[in-house]
């Protein structure tokens, strides 16, 4: 049974999973590594989730950052290889909409990497649709960016 936690950037379980999400991405950032690294800082992510397993192990997190008034971003998502397809990642991320709609936002926007099929389908399974590339991702050649209006 999977069991989740609100927390924030200061979790050291978030903080341990987020190393492991930098080590995979490494792969994908080869020369753009710098940039994303700025982008990727977890310091001003005051809203995180962390999910356990029933040994309360963390397997999974995800962030929300405020883009606007009425948008969050969802911030490092992520779920160790040996716990994906278990459904971690849906349960993180609908805690994070839910949390954002508590705090009153309209909207979740995200980013994630062209050469990720397997998040770009995640996220579309998930309702969330491709829009231009927002902010600092505009000039951002393989990024892809998505957006989900809050019920």
């Amino acid at each position: 049974m999977i069991t989740f936690k609100r927390t924030d950037s200061d979790n050291t379980d978030f903080q341990k999973l987020v190393k492991e999400l930098d080590v995979d991405l490494g792969i994908y950032y080869k020369e753009e590594e710098s940039f994303y690294e700025e982008l990727n800082s977890i310091d001003k992510i005051k809203y995180t989730v962390v999910a356990y397993d029933e040994n309360g192990n963390p397997v999974g997190c995800g962030g929300i950052k405020e883009f606007s008034k009425s948008e969050v971003e969802i911030k490092r998502m992520y779920v160790p290889p040996t716990y994906r397809g278990k459904g971690i990642a849906s349960i993180v991320l609908n805690e994070l909409e839910k949390w954002s709609t508590e705090l009153k936002f309209e909207k979740c926007i995200l980013e994630t990497l062209k050469e990720k099929p397997y998040a770009i389908r995640f996220y579309q399974k998930n309702n969330y649709k491709i829009i231009s590339n927002f902010g600092e991702y505009v000039k951002a050649e393989n990024s892809v960016c998505f957006e989900k209006e809050l019920k």
